[in-house]
């Protein structure tokens, strides 16, 4: 970033290719439909390109690249008069036109086995179920650190709020998603350590 400030193009296409992959599935999950993630994620390149100026070395480049996606996702959900969330087992459409595969096998596989992978498929469109039931600012911390990996300091950045509120809503996140996924029929898919199975 620090490479780009100082006028290399060359920079911004780095870091292009380094992030687009998990802040496009990061805003994805958060606005749930393909076109706004899009249209989103394009703004969020457009604003990095504006903001770039304001860019300062103390806080790490993923940091404000995920705050500058949050704050587009909000404003994209304030912009909407109604909320239609995409399952991700809702088919997508091709590069011609005709409907393909489930949005969720679009996304980059992690490499699970074979067996995790056919339990993941079972569990996949219950967890989305059960995400969607959470409150926004418990899903959002969820999906900041389990879907892209992000520290909790990381994300009290990016949400600005405390570590020990994203914390709190994470602990709230996983105790709604346990209660939820045993009312939807599915125990113990929830490790201790807080990572979920689903790969």
């Amino acid at each position: 970033m620090l490479a780009f400030q100082a006028g290399d193009a060359r920079a911004f296409e780095a870091l292009v290719r380094r992030h687009r992959t998990p802040v496009f599935n990061f805003i994805l999950r958060f606005v749930g439909q393909r076109a706004r993630a899009e249209d989103v994620l394009q703004e969020t390149w457009l604003k990095v390109v504006r903001s770039a100026g304001e860019y300062q070395a103390k806080a790490r480049f993923t940091t404000w690249v995920y705050t500058i996606a949050r704050n587009l996702c909000v404003d994209s959900a304030r912009k909407e008069s109604y909320r239609q969330a995409t399952s991700l087992e809702s088919p997508v459409s091709g590069v011609d036109g005709e409907e393909g595969r489930p949005l969720s096998e679009a996304l980059p596989d992690s490499g699970a086995s074979p067996e995790r992978g056919a339990y993941n498929a079972r569990l996949r469109p219950l967890l989305e179920r059960a995400l969607a039931s959470l409150p926004e600012e418990q899903r959002e911390v969820f999906i900041l650190r389990e879907y892209s990996g992000i520290p909790f300091k990381d994300i009290a950045d990016v949400t600005g709020v405390s570590e020990n509120t994203v914390k709190s809503r994470m602990r709230y996140a996983l105790d709604g998603l346990r209660r939820r996924l045993a009312e939807l029929g599915v125990d113990g898919d929830l490790a201790d350590d807080g990572r979920t199975v689903v790969g």
